[in-house]
C-alpha cells in the first residue's frame, strides 16, 4: 500500500502534537509542582525567620539592662591655706606709746598697788592670770599675775584668736609668752634702776597692762615639758601671725599696741 506525501505528513504532525501534549502533562506538570512545594518552603521558612526574629526582639526589649554604675573614687580634699601676711611695718601698726596708752590704763584700772601685800589685800577688783590652753605666763620676777577682769578677757581672746589663726594657715599651734602683767609701785622702782625704758608712771601699775613676747613661742607639744627660755622654733612667721591678730584687735578699738623693738614684745593696754 503506498501511502501519499500529505498522509505522512499529517500522520506525522498528529503523533509529534500528541508527543507534545503528553510532555505537558506528564513531564511539566511534576516540575510546576516541586516548584509550588518549593515556594511553599520558602513562604515557610521566611515566616519562621522573621517570627522568631520578632520573638528574639521582644525578649531582649522585656529585659531590663543593668545600669552601668560609674566607679568613683573619691578624690582628697585638699583644705586652703590662708597665706601668712602679717603687717607692712611693726613700728608704724602698732604706734601707741605712753602717752596714749595712759589714759586708758587710767580708765580702765585700778588705781596703783603700793606692794606686793596690798596686791594680795585688792585680789577682789582683779582677776588672776595663770597659764592655760592658750598661752604661757613665764615666770614673773617683776611683775604679779593679776590683770582687771576687761584686760584679762582681752589676753584670752589674743591667745585663742592667736589658736585659729594658726591652724587655718596650717602652721603649728604655738601659745603666745606672755613676759610680764601687773607691776607694783617697788616693782617699777626696782626696774628702773637698770632697764632705761621703764617709766614712773606704768601702765602696768594699773592692771589694764601686759607684754607678750614676738620672738618666743611655746609648742602645745612641749607644754607638758620644762619651760627653756631657748627659741622654740626659728620661724618668723609666728610673729607674722601675732602681728595680724594684733592689729585686727587693735583696729576693733580693743586695745593699744607698741611694738617694742628692744624688749622685744608688744607692749599691750586694755581700752
Amino acid at each position: 500500500m503506498k501511502i501519499s506525501r500529505n498522509i505522512y505528513l499529517q500522520a506525522f504532525s498528529i503523533v509529534v502534537i500528541l508527543l507534545a501534549i503528553g510532555r505537558i502533562i506528564f513531564i511539566d506538570q511534576p516540575k510546576d509542582s516541586q516548584l509550588a512545594k518549593n515556594n511553599a518552603v520558602c513562604e515557610v521558612s521566611k515566616d519562621s525567620l522573621q517570627k522568631d526574629s520578632t520573638e528574639r526582639v521582644e525578649e531582649y526589649a522585656e529585659e531590663e539592662p543593668e545600669p552601668v554604675v560609674a566607679e568613683v573614687t573619691a578624690m582628697p580634699v585638699k583644705r586652703a591655706k590662708h597665706r601668712v601676711k602679717g603687717v607692712r611695718s611693726f613700728t608704724q601698726s602698732f604706734p601707741d606709746a605712753q602717752d596714749v596708752q595712759i589714759v586708758a590704763a587710767n580708765k580702765w584700772g585700778v588705781s596703783p598697788v603700793q606692794n606686793r601685800e596690798e596686791a594680795e589685800r585688792r585680789k577682789a577688783e582683779l582677776v588672776y592670770v595663770g597659764s592655760n590652753p592658750y598661752f604661757f605666763v613665764e615666770p614673773l620676777y617683776q611683775s604679779i599675775p593679776y590683770l582687771v577682769p576687761r584686760a584679762s578677757v582681752l589676753l584670752q581672746d589674743i591667745g585663742r584668736n592667736y589658736f585659729d589663726s594658726l591652724q587655718i594657715k596650717g602652721l603649728p599651734l604655738h601659745k603666745i609668752i606672755v613676759t610680764s602683767v601687773m607691776r607694783t609701785k617697788e616693782d617699777i622702782s626696782r626696774l628702773r634702776r637698770h632697764n632705761g625704758n621703764a617709766v614712773e608712771n606704768s601702765c602696768h601699775m594699773f592692771g589694764t597692762t601686759f607684754d607678750i613676747t614676738y620672738n618666743r613661742y611655746l609648742r602645745v607639744e612641749e607644754v607638758d615639758s620644762a619651760y627653756s627660755k631657748k627659741r622654740t622654733i626659728a620661724d618668723v612667721r609666728l610673729m607674722q601671725v601675732l602681728s595680724e591678730v594684733l592689729d585686727d584687735l587693735r583696729r576693733d578699738n580693743r586695745c593699744y599696741v607698741k611694738y617694742e623693738h628692744k624688749q622685744s614684745c608688744f607692749h599691750i593696754t586694755v581700752r
